[in-house]
């Protein structure tokens, strides 16, 4: 049996659907956050995770921390 360390776990990961539900976005504008030659390119965007040839995911709290990032910019301004 393997063990994990909890510390490097990622938490809970998500479907593509999963993360434009949860932003309330496109999936054409979620590609284009990710495609750098893109006007809409976003580097700091949540990156997918591969877990095998035809399966991504994306993790939760990165998805989290890229919304709370944004909400910071706009109460910055």
């Amino acid at each position: 049996m393997q063990e994990h360390n909890i510390a490097q776990l990622p938490g809970k990961v998500l479907r593509l659907q999963e993360v434009l539900d949860l932003l309330s976005i496109s999936k054409s504008y979620h590609f284009a956050k990710l495609d750098k030659n893109s006007k809409q390119y976003d580097p700091t965007y949540p990156k997918p995770i591969s877990l095998g040839e035809r399966s991504v995911r994306y993790i939760e709290q990165e998805v989290i921390d890229w919304i709370n990032a944004r909400k910071e910019e706009r109460n910055a301004s």
